[in-house]
């Protein structure tokens, strides 16, 4: 007869959440876009607020496409002026909200932009379902605006 794992040695959803969202955190720090896939689920319900004058920030619904997110950014910013600071990491069952700063430059006009951000995840079974990120996105559409 097999036992079955008490409350006191079984992962929290709070603690499964706090991983997988730093693994997350880690992929995206290192660019690993195939990490990053595996991390996010088939569907995602993603959210960005719509700015047509950055090129990255478009609907995305699928791991792979959630994914390329990240390289796509790096190909329109200039990557080594890019800055995200956290403040604030919170998790309560599946979900994790993060706050910080981000700063970065965009490549084809060489304007800055900075701001505070949001991101909520929430995690399902080890993977990411949801993405919904709150930035500073008219201090990025007018570092995206030609002068």
């Amino acid at each position: 007869m097999t036992a079955k794992p008490t409350d006191d040695t079984a992962p929290s959803t709070a603690e499964d959440t706090r991983r997988v969202v730093q693994e997350f955190l880690t992929a995206r720090m290192a660019g690993n876009e195939a990490r990053m896939v595996e991390l996010f689920a088939d569907k995602v319900d993603w959210l960005l607020a719509e700015n047509p004058a950055a090129p990255w920030i478009r609907p995305r619904s699928t791991g792979p496409e959630c994914a390329a997110q990240a390289r796509e950014l790096a190909e329109y910013t200039v990557p080594e002026d890019s800055r995200a600071s956290l403040d604030a990491f919170l998790v309560d069952g599946p979900d994790a909200v993060l706050t910080g700063h981000l700063s970065g430059t965009v490549r084809a006009t060489g304007k800055s932009f900075e701001g505070p951000f949001a991101l909520r995840l929430t995690v399902e079974d080890g993977r990411i379902t949801r993405h919904h990120l709150y930035e500073h996105s008219l201090a990025i559409a007018e570092a995206c605006t030609a002068p």
